[in-house]
This record gives C-alpha cells, sequence and structure tokens, in this order.
C-alpha cells in the first residue's frame, strides 16, 4: 500500500500541459521536445483560443503554452478568457514575436512567462518547470529589454496599452495591410464590427487616416513580413 501511494505521489507530481497553436507540426514539435523531460505527464492540444478554454476546463492542466497568433479569437482574448475562468490559470506564452509591446501586453493580461520560438528546446521546458512551480519566467533577452522600456515608457507604446485585446488584433492586422474585411475573416468577426474597432483604436491613438496608424504601429515594431 505505501509503494502505491508513493508511485500515485511520484506521478501526480509531473506536470501536465496544455499545448495552444494552429499549426500541428508546430505542436508536434513541441510536444516532442516536452516529453523527453521525465517532469511533464500529460500533453493535450488546442488549435485555437476557443477549443483551449474548453479544454482546460475539462482536463484543468497544470500550464498552458500558448501562440499568439491563431485564428478565431486569438492569443491575448485567450488569455483574458482563461484567467476569467480561473484567476491562479498558469499561462506560458510561446511566440515567434518578440517586440515588447507584444511582452508587456501578455504580462498585463495574466501570463506568467514569455518566450519566443527562437529559443533553444531546453527553455521552453525550464519555463514551463518555472512557472509550474509558481514563478515566473521571462527570455533573458526580453526581461532585460523589458526592464529598461520601463524606466523609460513612451507615449505611444502607453496609447497601445489602452487597446483591449480585439482592439489590439484588429490595430495590428489593419496595420500590416489587411483590409477590415480580411481582418473580419482572420478574427471571425462582422464586417461592421471590425470598422466599430478601426474607429475605436484610431480615436485611442490619437490618429485619424490608416497611414498614421500604420506608421505608428511601425515605430512600435507591430510591422511584419507576411512569412510572419
Amino acid at each position: 500500500m505505501l509503494s502505491y501511494l508513493g508511485l500515485e505521489s511520484f506521478v501526480t507530481n509531473k506536470i501536465n500541459v496544455l499545448l495552444v497553436d494552429d499549426h500541428a507540426v508546430v505542436r508536434t514539435g513541441y510536444k516532442t521536445y516536452l516529453s523527453l523531460s521525465d517532469k511533464i505527464g500529460e500533453i493535450y492540444e488546442a488549435d485555437r483560443g476557443e477549443i483551449a478554454c474548453q479544454l482546460y476546463t475539462q482536463l484543468q492542466p497544470d500550464i498552458v503554452v500558448l501562440d499568439l497568433s491563431m485564428p478565431g479569437i486569438g492569443g491575448f482574448e485567450s488569455i483574458r478568457r482563461l484567467i476569467s475562468r480561473n484567476p491562479h490559470c498558469k499561462i506560458l506564452v510561446f511566440s515567434i514575436y518578440n517586440e515588447l509591446i507584444y511582452v508587456t501586453r501578455a504580462i498585463k493580461a495574466g501570463a506568467k512567462g514569455y518566450i519566443t520560438k527562437n529559443s533553444v528546446p531546453e527553455t521552453l521546458v525550464a519555463a514551463v518547470c518555472k512557472i509550474a512551480r509558481g514563478g515566473t519566467y521571462i527570455e533573458a533577452e526580453l526581461a532585460q529589454k523589458l526592464a529598461v522600456s520601463m524606466a523609460s515608457d513612451q507615449d505611444e507604446s502607453g496609447k497601445i496599452k489602452l487597446l483591449s485585446p480585439r482592439e489590439f488584433d484588429v490595430f495590428c492586422l489593419l496595420a500590416n495591410g489587411y483590409t477590415a474585411r480580411k481582418a473580419a475573416e482572420k478574427l471571425c468577426l462582422s464586417y461592421k464590427t471590425v470598422c466599430n474597432h478601426g474607429t475605436a483604436i484610431k480615436d485611442k491613438m490619437g490618429v485619424e487616416t490608416l497611414a498614421e496608424l500604420t506608421l505608428l504601429a511601425n515605430r512600435q515594431g507591430l510591422i511584419h513580413s507576411q512569412d510572419d
């Protein structure tokens, strides 16, 4: 009986992970990295935020590893919904974006960590383990930039922080050349809703035209290539 209890304790000490990324090949890579560690237990998968929120409620994983760029509700709104369901939800953002505005918004939304997809595989495992134990983890280079940025916060980045998660998604798409209709399709929103968001974004940013909005986004490092 004692040996059984000891084995059960060992198993339950393993970290159960929910991977959220819309690319199956990418999820397979993450799963491979994580499964190599004897500290990782079950690894669940979701291809978008809506499904991740459902699975989190059903499975109660120890940590959620989440991409930001996904169809549907997107990464930031996914963080908000997960935190609203459980304020203690542990979320690690694993994203291609290394701009500070993404890091600060993710942490502000409730994420406990942020690493980029350029990180070595060991970084993913280290971040998952530390956050699962109750800590936080921000990739070293990003953490250094974040400290400098916090010491001298800029007016434009301050305005961007005022955007809601959905407004930020719309802002990034419009600034990167998406039409309102294309942005609506990608985010699964109505055309009218995207237009309304666009108007609210311009008001908050203090600009009048899409060109001005794009220039502002470019200064903040939010313009990306089509490959991104």
